[in-house]
């Protein structure tokens, strides 16, 4: 939301060198999920699903700057989330603009994005399972940062997670946890079998309005920690006092902190000059990763069920 209008503003001023023809920028209404078919759904922050249009109208205020730079400006609604409905949303407002486009390449392009998107989720989620592999049969501790897709951007999440793993520390992130079977079965298995969840995935039992994608996804990542025994601590980054994040601050770190594992919050992180601060503490978690991992390790494990898929052969 505080980017946009300068990313715009920038695009535009490329007129001279590199010069764009279209400036497409969707308005987002949901999203693909690893939890899709397990929560109510997956909507995008309403605020960003309508920035496009906001931050459109300030550009067309004393003039349009658009037409002004020869740039045509499309933003359709697209929902991520149903697949199968992309091409034609991309479709139909693109057909205009891009002279010849067809359906079937519409078709091909989205196929080729989702493709492409799957395949990095799973090359990530499966070297987040590599690294919980390497910690569990070191018993060394990872930490897990909880934070929106936007945060790995170093200028947005000012690269707190590099500098805690340039203590040593692996990191995992929230939108990449492996969510292979036999792993999540041994997790929650004991939840499904009281009848407290009905899969893996479900966040139910502790966020019943589970309608926010990222929100969702920040839920159940807290709960994945909680289970997982070499995730020693927890890291949670926000900013700008997101609405959708605010009531989640509670409940996700009650669910960490019930576990005994580690939990640091940063919040409004746009709203701070961070660069000594950060360092502090950062240095404050390594502190006491380096004092206590060792033992929250050793009380999740006695506490988890026999036989972890990461320790077998």
């Amino acid at each position: 939301m505080k980017c946009i209008s300068g990313h715009y503003g920038e695009l535009l001023a490329k007129h001279k060198h590199h010069k764009i023809d279209i400036l497409l920028s969707p308005m987002i209404s949901s999203l693909p999920s690893y939890l899709n078919g397990a929560v109510l759904a997956s909507l995008t922050c309403p605020r960003v699903m309508a920035a496009p249009e906001n931050i459109k109208a300030g550009f067309l205020k004393e003039k349009d700057a658009f037409s002004e730079h020869g740039v045509q400006y499309v933003a359709p609604m697209v929902a991520l989330a149903d697949a199968p409905l992309v091409p034609k949303q991309l479709f139909t407002a693109l057909k205009d603009v891009i002279p010849g486009l067809t359906m079937e390449e519409t078709r091909r392009a989205v196929d080729a994005g989702f493709r492409a998107l799957a395949a990095y989720g799973s090359d990530l989620r499966a070297k987040a399972r590599a690294v919980l592999e390497q910690c569990a049969r070191a018993d060394k501790p990872a930490l897990l940062v909880l934070a929106r897709p936007y945060h790995m951007d170093p200028g947005i999440g000012h690269e707190i997670e590099v500098d805690l793993q340039a203590h040593g520390y692996p990191v995992l992130w929230t939108q990449y946890l492996p969510t292979d079977r036999d792993l999540l079965d041994w997790m929650f298995g004991p939840d499904i079998a009281a009848g407290e969840i009905k899969s893996p995935l479900d966040i139910g039992d502790v966020w019943p309005s589970s309608y926010s994608a990222n929100t969702n996804e920040i839920l159940w990542a807290a709960k994945f920690a909680a289970r997982m025994p070499w995730i020693a601590c927890v890291v949670r980054l926000s900013s700008y006092e997101c609405g959708m994040d605010q009531p989640t601050y509670t409940p996700v770190q009650q669910i960490v902190e019930r576990s005994g594992t580690l939990f640091f919050s940063f919040q409004d992180l746009d709203s701070t000059k961070p660069a000594g601060s950060v360092k502090i503490r950062v240095e404050t978690i390594a502190h006491y990763l380096q004092k206590y991992s060792a033992e929250i390790i050793a009380k999740k494990r006695a506490a988890s069920p026999p036989d972890c898929p990461l320790l077998r052969p």
